[in-house]
């Protein structure tokens, strides 16, 4: 069945406006995050996040290669020089979207506005989905998933999820420079391999998803 929404790739895939798109492995997911060297060295090195890195801020990731590619400029704007992989157990990410709340109030996602203000008061992750974009930076008909983690979600982010840490930014000077050159089917080909992440119902539910 149709779902009501969906967009289609270049293969005529099907693919639902809000649908987690991701490279994970039986037990782990890969998001991204962007640093300034200060922080992402000391992290690379020490294998997970250490000073300077704060944990009193919300410190948000993202499963999309290219959406953080856009984020950051392909590791180019000012503080987003290096980009990292950041491994965390799929237990993690799916405890980090089942206590979330949307970053904005939409009809239908709750009973009512009282009660997204109260979910978003006490929640310790936030939400939003954005236009996912092509290698080019151009909008694409269906959303990318960012989650925000404060609180309690980067402690748990930071000590128990954290599988290991790897840095992307050659990959993404890498990229870059074949979109450069006009070659984007030698860029497209370097980008790593996502698919539809399988949220269970509950969890896709709670922050408006496609299951997968």
């Amino acid at each position: 069945m149709e779902v009501p929404g969906a967009s289609r790739d270049d293969a005529g895939v099907s693919i639902p406006p809000r649908q987690v798109r991701a490279s994970y492995t039986a037990e782990t997911i890969t998001v991204y995050q962007a640093y300034p060297a200060e922080i992402a060295g000391p992290a690379v090195a020490a294998g997970r996040f250490v000073p300077p890195f704060k944990r009193d801020r919300m410190t948000w990731i993202k499963p999309s290669f290219r959406w953080m590619m856009y984020r950051c400029g392909w590791a180019r704007k000012p503080g987003q020089e290096r980009v990292l992989a950041v491994e965390i157990s799929r237990a993690g990410f799916e405890w980090a979207l089942a206590h979330a709340c949307l970053s904005a109030y939409e009809p239908g996602a709750y009973a009512d506005r009282e009660s997204w203000a109260r979910r978003l008061r006490s929640s310790p992750v936030r939400v939003q989905w954005d236009p996912e974009r092509t290698v080019r930076a151009h909008p694409l008909p269906h959303r990318s998933l960012q989650v925000g983690l404060s609180g309690e979600a980067v402690r748990r982010y930071v000590d128990d999820w954290l599988v290991g840490i790897g840095d992307v930014t050659a990959t993404a000077h890498a990229i870059r420079a074949r979109l450069d050159a006009g070659d984007d089917a030698s860029a497209e080909a370097l980008l790593p391999a996502e698919r539809p992440y399988p949220l269970p119902g509950a969890v896709a539910g709670a922050v408006a998803a496609h299951p997968g």
